[in-house]
């Protein structure tokens, strides 16, 4: 059927398998039954699923070309809806077991989500799209927001949650609608995991990774953790942005490599290397001769801070660094002070590469 305006089913009862193919502008199912399998094929809908009940498994897939007439070669007019987007939204699944839907090529981007239970068995295949972070320039940081996927939830729950939410929705931050409920930082990480099971049990790990990052962001703003939990969750954010955001862990290391290298040629490398000694003492013709070899201790660097800098000394610097990231000591003699930096990179260093590695891991899991 096609229907220029509303179709509603609201209530409807369908007790034996059926194919549904609608062409509309809006679909609303709410309290409707499916005590059957069954296939809905919709054009140019947004579908309204709230408080369904799906007995048998249930598809919902987005049809990208005409339907065809039965009987004829024609295709069903769609007149009405000519030079509409032939895309389908759901808006809401709330009060519905989505145990047995299953959703193909839906855009998910207005989605409500809150509300609906078994959402980790919820099948998501195709080409399926969420709503997105906003993108721009921020005036805090160079780059403020980093793109993912996002449930509508946390767009709503940001823009409630700050301290001028016209300055909010202006970003890019979709403002919630009135009968929208307004849920804590902890329900909208149980909707974020439960979604992310879905994803990966779908094979689709990079999107799974999307919502493991808006699991741990919903956790890092909600006031009922722990403060320690909070600091920790933190800090892995501005780190590595939760073990996936790989150019904000290397660019730590660059930081953290740079801040080292400077240290060690201005402070860390003694002014001269160290050469051993002999040392003894004159006997009688016919005795034994005692001689004692030792290293002195490096000597501290003096003079103007300039002077320090020579293409020897960083050279020399560079490969404490680059043996420190690997765990290696350069067997480089050290002041005190170097030895106490090359310590602390040797714990660093290595985290931070560890972190990059485990975020393009992320992005490139199968």
């Amino acid at each position: 059927m096609a229907c220029g305006e509303r179709l509603v089913l609201d209530g409807a009862v369908f007790q034996q398998p059926v194919t549904v193919e609608i062409a509309a502008r809006q679909v609303s199912c709410a309290r409707t039954r499916w005590a059957s399998t069954a296939t809905l094929h919709l054009r140019h809908a947004e579908l309204d699923l709230r408080d369904a009940v799906f007995e048998y498994p249930v598809l919902v897939a987005a049809r990208p070309t005409p339907f065809p007439l039965p009987g004829s070669a024609d295709s069903l007019p769609e007149t009405e809806l000519s030079g509409r987007d032939p895309g389908v939204r759901l808006a809401s699944l709330g009060g519905a077991d989505t145990a047995h839907l299953a959703l193909h090529d839906i855009d998910l981007s207005g989605c409500r989500f809150a509300g609906a239970v078994h959402l980790d068995q919820l099948k998501v295949d195709g080409w399926c799209t969420f709503a997105t972070t906003p993108t721009g320039w921020g005036r805090r940081l160079p780059w403020w927001w980093s793109r993912r996927n996002t449930l509508t939830e946390e767009h709503h729950w940001r823009v409630r949650a700050a301290r001028d939410p016209g300055r909010a929705t202006a970003l890019g931050w979709a403002p919630p609608p009135a009968d929208a409920p307004a849920l804590k930082p902890a329900a909208v990480a149980a909707l974020y995991r439960q979604l992310r099971k879905s994803l990966e049990d779908g094979k689709n790990e990079p999107d799974a990774a999307d919502f493991y990052y808006g699991e741990c962001e919903m956790r890092r703003h909600d006031p009922r953790r722990p403060r320690g939990e909070r600091v920790l969750l933190t800090a892995y954010w501005a780190l590595s942005g939760y073990g996936l955001r790989a150019t904000r862990a290397l660019a730590w290391l660059g930081a953290a490599t740079a801040v080292t290298i400077t240290v060690m040629v201005l402070w860390g490398l003694p002014a001269d290397d160290p050469k051993p000694t002999t040392t003894g003492r004159q006997v009688a013709v016919g005795q034994e001769v005692v001689l004692t070899t030792a290293t002195p201790d490096p000597v501290n660097p003096t003079g103007p801070l300039t002077g320090r800098v020579t293409a020897e000394r960083f050279e020399k610097a560079l490969r404490v660094v680059i043996n420190s990231v690997v765990f290696r000591s350069s067997g480089q003699d050290l002041t005190t002070t170097g030895t106490y930096t090359e310590m602390t990179s040797r714990l660093a260093e290595p985290v931070l590469l560890g972190l990059a590695v485990l975020a393009v891991r992320s992005r490139v899991k199968r």
